[in-house]
């Protein structure tokens, strides 16, 4: 698959996609949307990727939409924005949260607007340490959107995710690991071998179990505690009867790093 807007490259079992227009900061475009669902689509299907790395090109992750594509004339009518949502933005935070894989946000710099909730989505983030979170939507009379107020709220809780959209004040990455947002903020210069480190090892992991991991606690956000062990008991039983399991368990009484094949 040819894409003009963003690069994709699969190698040992590691899918990595990058926002790749540095020159707007890597700013959503209609085209960037559809690649980017076309090619969460291909790293899907691809039974050699393992996991899948979200990056940004240049200094910025991302700076949210391309407002440029939002130009009107003034006989033109208003802009529908919550059918552009649907079409466009919902697909792509659908798609990393539905995904049987692991999604690691690469944040290389600035995630702005629905570029910072695109970033939220992902299961695991890793930020530079000089890279910020911004809800800028209040700055031009929007709301968050893109999942802004599901992922903030449920991270941070309801005072941060209130101050930082209505507020609009950008967060720095260390401030968003402690506030919950995100897993880790490392030094600028460890970032591309942190990220590297993290993929690796997700990489040559328990593909089945890292599935049910994550359908259990994305499914536990709204699930009560009843019906949440009920889903870890049904679960777990579908993974003591994987061949990765008796695997694992051979692996470790043998005292040697286990073979995983995702059955």
């Amino acid at each position: 698959m040819t894409f003009k807007q963003l690069s994709y490259q699969s190698a040992n079992r590691i899918a990595t996609i990058t926002l790749n227009q540095p020159e707007s900061l890597n700013s959503f475009t209609t085209q960037m949307l559809l690649e980017l669902r076309d090619a969460f689509s291909e790293a899907e299907i691809d039974n050699d990727v393992g996991v899948i790395v979200l990056t940004g090109a240049g200094r910025g992750f991302c700076a949210g939409q391309n407002l440029k594509e939002r130009e009107r004339s003034a006989d033109q009518s208003k802009y529908d924005l919550g059918q552009s949502l649907r079409e466009r933005y919902v697909p792509i935070v659908t798609a990393i949260r539905s995904s049987t894989k692991p999604v690691i946000g690469a944040i290389n710099g600035i995630a702005a607007g629905a570029g910072a909730n695109v970033a939220l989505a992902c299961d695991i983030v890793i930020a530079k340490e000089s890279a910020s979170f911004l809800q800028a939507f209040t700055r031009i009379g929007l709301m968050p959107d893109a999942g802004g107020t599901f992922f903030l709220t449920r991270a941070s809780g309801r005072q941060r995710a209130m101050g930082m959209s209505l507020l609009a004040q950008p967060v720095s990455a260390r401030d968003a690991e402690s506030w919950g947002m995100i897993w880790k903020a490392v030094p600028d210069q460890d970032f591309e071998n942190e990220v590297q480190r993290v993929a690796e090892q997700l990489a040559r992991g328990p593909s089945l179990a890292y599935a049910k991991t994550k359908q259990a606690i994305l499914a536990a956000e709204k699930n009560d505690f009843e019906t949440a062990i009920e889903l870890e008991c049904e679960l777990q039983t579908e993974l003591g009867h994987s061949d990765d399991y008796a695997e694992g368990v051979n692996a470790f009484k043998q005292k040697r790093n286990p073979n995983f094949h995702g059955k």
